[in-house]
């Protein structure tokens, strides 16, 4: 019957019958999707923000590209990418260890799914494991690379990359060093490239900057005040019906059940999911409105730390946001003189919390409303969730055009869909100028300036 579907449905997308006869094994992989998949945050899958993907994970969506005249011609592109699937800081599998125990000594029942739990699944993961790239992150980035090189072919080219025009940086930490490598191996496996190494620079600065900016990491980092929405919410009726419920399917005292066991349960069905694509007994655990709940504590705590919920959140970002301006202008500048433009492409691979900072200083996906402790209810249709913006190898893409008489045009991408940016909303067939984008952030070109911004001087503001 699955097989039947996936025909019907390779059909209906007009994919081609070697495509469809290829994914007939993929079937498996349908049934092992969690139906709570779309609410794992940070911890999920770029499939579940590009369905299409899983029938084809180099399927590319051109339709986000806007009707361009001949004259427009890309002559740079950014693209700032978060890494790829990884597995668990040495932190939660700490935690991991904890729940299993709890699990395996103190759970009572008879369900099959707990008997499973406490008979078959072993604790597999290892506090050496911490945060390293697994094998699906690797994939991540590999297919990344070829998809948008074949979204960008005059860009991202064997051709540029051979003329040492296509410049790769990254963070220090092994994953996105390995999510940078993997990036390059899908370039040079794509175009059978074997004759020449490609160099990568090292830019904590750049990538990293959050553990840099002193204020950020004292005023909310290191500031339990500065948090205290998180907490509240941590310890509100709508998290505690989920511990409850945690604490009832087990058969153990409420009291076992911490946040951070509740988290954990979901962390383990998460995890098993993005690097072993099963589908756990762990995810009994939790119902949709469950799964719900999880995430919006998640986004809560990426608004407060990372997001909109103080200044200092976004502005520690300034020294990224001003290289990319930088880049686009030197672009822009040796493009206006009749050079070539001598990086042509820049892939910048770092951390969730480097990515999200950037597109809250952008100004993107910012609700009416702040999340706050106690107003979960009416933020269902909230823009800001990290489940569709920030899942494992998230990417903001930026394409710098030249479409003559000096109509320099920037178009952004969000994992591989159209954005605007915010205020300037255009048609599907037209695309921003640069001069309006940068008039639109006109005052962050004049001054977000690091290392006043990141200085400790001040209590955190809201913002």
């Amino acid at each position: 019957m699955m097989t039947t579907f996936l025909w019907i449905s390779a059909v209906l997308h007009g994919l081609t019958i070697s495509t469809i006869l290829g994914h007939f094994g993929t079937a498996q992989e349908y049934v092992n999707i969690p139906t709570i998949a779309k609410y794992f945050n940070t911890k999920g899958r770029y499939e579940e923000v590009n369905p299409y993907l899983i029938d084809d994970k180099l399927s590319v969506n051109k339709s986000v590209l806007p009707a361009l005249s001949a004259k427009c011609q890309p002559i740079h592109l950014t693209a700032i990418i978060r890494h790829g699937t990884r597995y668990p800081n040495s932190n939660v599998i700490k935690n991991m260890q904890q729940l299993y125990s709890i699990v395996v000594h103190n759970a009572s029942g008879e369900e099959s799914w707990l008997k499973e739990l406490q008979n078959q699944w072993t604790m597999w993961y290892t506090e050496d494991m911490d945060g390293r790239l697994v094998q699906k992150g690797v994939d991540d980035l590999k297919n990344l690379a070829v998809r948008l090189s074949k979204l960008f072919p005059s860009m991202i080219s064997e051709e540029k990359l051979r003329a040492g025009m296509i410049k790769f940086i990254t963070s220090s930490k092994h994953r996105c060093v390995n999510s940078t490598l993997s990036f390059k191996a899908g370039l040079t496996e794509l175009w059978a490239i074997s004759d020449m190494e490609v160099g990568f620079t090292v830019n904590d600065t750049l990538m990293r900057f959050y553990t840099q900016c002193a204020r950020l990491v004292q005023e909310v980092d290191k500031n339990t005040s500065a948090l205290v929405e998180i907490d509240k919410f941590h310890h509100g009726s709508d998290m505690m019906r989920v511990r409850e419920k945690i604490a009832n399917l087990l058969g153990v005292p409420h009291s076992l059940i911490s946040h951070d066991m509740a988290e954990t349960a979901f962390y383990f069905c998460a995890y098993e999911f993005t690097i072993r694509t099963e589908n756990s007994p762990w995810c009994q655990l939790f119902d949709e409105e469950g799964a719900k709940v999880m995430e919006y504590a998640s986004d809560l705590r990426e608004f407060w730390k990372r997001g909109y919920g103080y200044d200092i959140d976004r502005k520690a970002s300034c020294v990224l946001f001003h290289d990319l301006f930088d880049r686009l202008n030197k672009a822009a500048t040796e493009n206006r003189s009749g050079q070539k433009v001598t990086e042509a492409v820049t892939v910048q691979v770092g951390h969730a919390e480097t990515l999200l900072p950037l597109l809250t200083l952008l100004g993107f996906f910012k609700d009416n409303n702040r999340l706050t402790s106690n107003n979960y209810a009416a933020q269902t249709r909230r823009s800001f969730r990290t489940s569709l913006m920030m899942p494992y190898a998230a990417n903001l893409v930026l394409v710098l055009y030249d479409c003559g008489d000096d109509d320099l045009r920037l178009q952004p991408l969000l994992n591989e869909k159209r954005v605007d940016f915010p205020g300037l909303t255009t048609q599907k067939a037209s695309m921003p100028r640069f001069q309006d984008v940068k008039e639109l952030y006109r005052e962050l070109l004049q001054g977000c300036d690091f290392e006043s911004e990141c200085r400790l001087f001040r209590a955190p503001a809201e913002g």
